[in-house]
């Protein structure tokens, strides 16, 4: 079969062998959000694939309301055996495709949460306990006996970018390498008295009074939000597995350090072995 990680900016091809691993694979930057038509991106990407291969199979925001067809969320629980029968045929004339189904879910006070594509790297990690995936909408799930029993989204990666390029903080900012001190000193913040709001006009303050320079700021900002997050999401007792981009996981690992957890690293090629084993549990091979 073939698997497609299709999200907002980027697509991931993967052509799947039968125990599930990808025996190739390619990426562009044509996410959803470009102008385009999706049936002539999926031909240029894997047509040369088709002939050759089963079904494809797609996950992330190619099924949103944006994308080629919408797929309804499936509430949690959810496993790759719910996820498989759940799947949306998308109409194309040179092969089956289908698309995994977004899940979603409600926090403590019954306010929905909603993912699109973590789902599948969550199936794929094979990871029971707590699983993080850090970006700009870090979600953080619950998995027992494979089955994501529910999730919280924390919007740190995305207010870390905005108070950077939009707020005064940002002037008290140079573009400088991670300083894992600072870093440090914003996670050890996050766990003293007052709101995080307080918290983050330290940023400035501290660098008013010499006590933060310039070239450390950022790093104080990320290790701030990030301490926050941690704290909110994860007990003292759990193990993380952390799925994504490497150095960003390298932060959450420190922070999770930092507060007494123990992080470890997911697989990197998660999305594709999620897409093999729901693949494998819609009956392909």
């Amino acid at each position: 079969m073939i698997g497609i990680d299709w999200g907002t900016s980027s697509f991931r091809a993967y052509r799947l062998g039968a125990g599930g691993d990808a025996v190739d694979w390619m990426e562009t930057g044509q996410g959803i959000m470009a102008d385009q038509d999706f049936a002539s991106v999926l031909m240029g990407a894997v047509g040369s694939w088709l002939d050759e291969s089963g079904p494809v199979l797609m996950s992330g925001m190619i099924g949103s309301r944006q994308g080629w067809v919408e797929a309804a969320y499936l509430p949690c629980p959810a496993s790759a055996a719910a996820l498989a029968g759940a799947l949306v045929r998308v109409p194309f004339a040179r092969a089956e495709v289908w698309i995994v189904p977004g899940v979603s879910a409600r926090d403590a006070a019954g306010v929905p949460e909603v993912m699109r594509g973590e789902e599948t790297q969550i199936v794929g990690a094979a990871a029971d306990g707590l699983v993080c995936l850090p970006g700009s909408h870090s979600k953080w799930a619950r998995v027992a006996d494979g089955r994501i029993l529910g999730f919280e989204t924390y919007l740190s990666g995305e207010a870390f970018a905005a108070i950077r390029d939009g707020t005064i903080l940002g002037r008290m900012m140079e573009a400088a390498p991670h300083d894992p001190d600072a870093f440090a000193a914003g996670v050890a913040r996050s766990g003293q008295d007052g709101h995080l709001l307080h918290h983050l006009f330290g940023v400035r303050s501290l660098g008013l009074f010499g006590e933060l320079g310039m070239a450390g700021s950022a790093s104080y900002l990320s290790g701030l939000l990030i301490g926050h997050e941690v704290r909110a999401a994860m007990r003292a007792s759990d193990l993380v597995t952390l799925l994504g981009a490497p150095g960003l996981c390298g932060l959450y690992a420190a922070a999770i350090k930092i507060l007494g957890g123990l992080a470890v690293i997911g697989p990197a090629n998660a999305a594709a072995l999620g897409l093999a084993a729901i693949g494998r549990m819609a009956g392909w091979r």
